[in-house]
Order: structure tokens, then C-alpha cells, then sequence
């Protein structure tokens, strides 16, 4: 499809969406020794999320397509709020590998193309790299070719012009992205790609965390002017320094599986239409999330995700979603 004429601007994700994009996990050595839960957690948040807005599911083959809809039958997914898109994938964590979709003043909605090397980690990941492609193919939508490595999970956007992300995840030595990039660069690519005209640097990430420093597992805007952060090294002071008004959330106790400490946040939570996904770890500190997020969205349903099983992959539901604007 010709393209369309930008400024293009980072919608927040409280915005409204016409659909959520997510990819059915094959993965097995993404949950060791505990993969055969998994599909039944995705299935269950695909049951919500069909209740508010489109669930798009990129599956591997036809018969991967059936295997999911026999499980959503039996999970009780209103199905025609399924779409299917067969293409192959290396893993299924789509906030780091989908487009990252902007909308200009006309309302257009564009994907942005960042290139993807599985977190400067793993060897397995040139059928990631070309899912944006495919997704801007299948929606006929304008693609922006960034040629930049980024995920999604790093950043966390108001809609108006500032945006959440890490020195940890950027700017270290450790899983370097895009050598040789400094601050100013990475602020130059947000501004002519997602209309970017703050960057708020906090620190760290949070222990257990193999992306090194993703955001969404530690601070996430709520409004315009509003963050949610964990009490986690000097994030609150920067938060607060940048202007925004902060409001805490607690953490869960250490949630480990064989020995492995896992990145257990319940700032991985997803926002849809009229509904806010939370992760939850069976522990004492979920009911004060649910409550702190339901006092800062009254007007979306506010809902626990049991995520002890899936958070052994290293992410929860922030990580395997990414909300298409309408």
C-alpha cells in the first residue's frame, strides 16, 4: 500500500483499539518443563479480550489453527471475534516482535518495522524479524522501515509526546541492541518515528528480566500525567523529578521455578477496550494491584490473570500482546 502522510504519533495504549494481536505459543523451551498449561492461560485471556475488541492470532499452520480453536471452544471464546493469520514465528511474544503501530492528525493508522535479534540473547529469531512485514501485508496498512532494533516492551508511551524506557535496556554493554547508538540518537529515532518529544530515562529494570531492562515490567503511564512504578532503585525520584504524578504498586513475594527467580511484575498488565488484564501470582499483594488499577481505570473492568504458570517465559501479558488502534 502507498504511504500515507506522517507526522506519525505513538497512540497511548488506553486509546481506543480495533484489535489485539497476539501469537499462539509453540515454544516449548520457553516454559521448561511446564509448557503443557500454557495454552490453556492464553486461552482464557483470549476469552476476555474477545469480549471487548478483535483478537488477532498469528498461528503456524492450519492444523496449529485448529488445535487453538478446539481449545477455544472448550474455553468458551466467542469465536467470531477471532481472526487467524497463519505465518511462522520463533517465539510468541509479540509486544517485541508486531509492528509498533502510529496513527498521524488524519487518523491513518501505520506500522512501524523495527528490526528484532531476540533481545541481543538468543540465535533464533529471522522469523520474528519479518513479522511486521507481514502483518502491515495482511492489514494493507502503510509500512515505516526503521531499520533499528527495538521491542515494544522497552517503552511505554502517554499518547502526547513522552515516553518510559531504560538506560539498562539501551545504554549498557550487556545485550547491546544497535551498537555505537548513544541517548541522543535512540531520542532522535523516538522523535521521527513515534513523535516523541520527551524521553524519560529511568535506570534499571527489574531482577529476573532476561530482556535487561525492558520497562513494562516496571513503570507504565496511566494517563497523560500519571505513572504506576514498582519501588525499585531511584525509578520514583526520576518519575517524580520528570513531573509526573506517581503512584506506587506493590510487589509480589519472589516468585522462582527450579531454582530460577523470575520477573513476576504486576506492571505487565494489559489495557483493552473497557478492560485492564492484570497479571496475579497467588500471593497476598494481588488484591492491593487490582485495587490500585481499579481506582486509576473506573471506567474499565479491572481483571486477574492467574500468571505463576506463564511468567516462566519470562513475560506475562503485556509481553505476548500489542493492541492495533483503531
Amino acid at each position: 500500500m502507498a504511504s500515507v502522510a506522517g507526522p506519525w504519533r505513538l497512540p497511548a495504549e488506553w486509546e481506543a483499539h480495533e484489535a489485539t494481536w497476539i501469537a499462539w505459543p509453540h515454544e516449548k523451551s520457553d516454559w521448561p518443563g511446564k509448557f503443557a498449561p500454557i495454552h490453556w492461560v492464553y486461552s482464557d485471556i483470549v476469552r476476555h479480550l474477545a469480549q471487548v475488541e478483535v483478537v488477532r492470532i498469528v498461528v503456524q499452520s492450519e492444523a496449529e489453527k485448529k488445535a487453538a480453536g478446539r481449545i477455544f471452544e472448550k474455553s468458551g471464546v466467542d469465536l467470531d471475534w477471532v481472526e487467524f493469520f497463519i505465518a511462522p514465528t520463533d517465539r510468541s511474544w509479540l509486544r517485541d516482535t508486531s509492528p509498533i503501530f502510529v496513527r498521524n492528525e488524519a487518523g491513518e493508522v501505520a506500522a512501524t518495522d523495527w528490526k528484532f535479534n531476540a533481545w541481543a540473547k538468543y540465535p533464533n529469531f529471522a522469523q520474528d524479524d519479518r513479522l511486521p512485514a507481514f502483518v502491515a501485508k495482511q492489514l494493507k496498512m502503510p509500512r515505516i522501515s526503521t531499520k533499528v532494533v527495538l521491542e515494544g516492551g522497552g517503552i511505554d508511551s502517554n499518547g502526547a509526546g513522552r515516553l518510559l524506557t531504560t538506560e539498562e535496556w539501551l545504554l549498557s554493554d550487556v545485550q547491546v541492541r544497535n551498537p555505537g547508538f548513544t541517548r541522543e540518537d535512540y531520542q532522535r529515532v523516538f522523535a521521527e518515528h513515534l513523535g516523541i518529544t520527551e524521553v524519560i530515562w529511568l535506570d534499571h529494570g527489574i531482577v529476573g528480566d532476561d530482556t535487561h531492562g525492558h520497562v513494562d515490567d516496571l513503570a507504565r503511564f496511566v494517563a497523560e500525567d500519571t505513572v504506576v512504578t514498582l519501588d525499585v532503585g531511584d525509578a520514583v525520584a526520576r518519575l517524580k523529578k520528570a513531573g509526573l504524578r506517581v503512584v506506587k504498586l506493590p510487589q509480589p513475594q519472589p516468585v522462582t521455578f527450579d531454582g530460577q527467580l523470575l520477573p513476576a511484575s504486576y506492571a505487565n498488565f494489559y489495557i483493552a477496550n473497557g478492560l485492564v488484564l492484570v497479571p496475579t501470582f497467588t500471593d497476598p499483594a494481588d488484591r492491593i494491584a487490582l485495587s490500585t488499577l481499579a481506582k486509576l481505570f473506573p471506567d474499565r473492568e479491572v481483571v486477574g490473570i492467574p500468571c505463576r504458570d506463564l511468567v516462566l517465559g519470562l513475560g506475562t501479558l503485556h509481553c505476548m500482546t500489542m493492541q492495533q488502534p483503531a
